[in-house]
């Protein structure tokens, strides 16, 4: 897969990182860490931490944590899918562009479970309408089993 993170002039990325992993508090609480500003397939990690087990005795992660993860992932990649959209603007008329973006519907499938040291999330946005965009998500361990995958709705305007 080519490197697409250049797509986005630094000061873009920088604003992009700082919003995702510091002022949405939620992202912050899970650890999140942006691998990847590709538009075609973003990707963050975070790290297993004991506050996020939902079984204690089996060390899984809590399925909840899975389904905002996934949910998360998703509002990222969107978030790159509308920069690349509006290329050009500035940094913030393009991060103005976020605040209608709002999930509206998340269906996760859990597929085994969320064992590991870290994880990656990743996302794929199928479709940015003029309402309503549609993206689909895999959550993996560090072996790179797949714990999780989903599809998410979100209005956009």
């Amino acid at each position: 897969m080519p490197n697409r993170d250049d797509a986005f002039p630094a000061p873009v990325r920088a604003a992009l990182r700082k919003l995702f992993e510091e002022d949405i508090a939620f992202n912050q609480v899970l650890g999140f860490r942006t691998l990847s500003y590709n538009p075609d397939r973003p990707r963050v990690r975070f790290d297993m931490r004991p506050e996020l087990l939902g079984h204690p005795i089996r060390k899984i992660l809590h399925g909840g944590v899975i389904a905002g993860v996934l949910d998360a992932t998703a509002g990222y990649a969107l978030m790159l899918a509308v920069l690349k959209a509006h290329a050009g603007e500035t940094v913030t008329s393009l991060l103005g562009r976020f605040r209608h973006m709002s999930t509206i519907d998340l269906r996760i499938d859990y597929v085994r479970p969320g064992r590991g040291a870290h994880f990656l999330a990743t996302a794929q946005v199928l479709r940015v309408g003029s309402k309503v965009a549609t993206v689909r998500m895999d959550l993996e361990n560090d072996s790179g089993e797949l714990i999780a995958a989903g599809t998410a709705a979100f209005a956009v305007g």
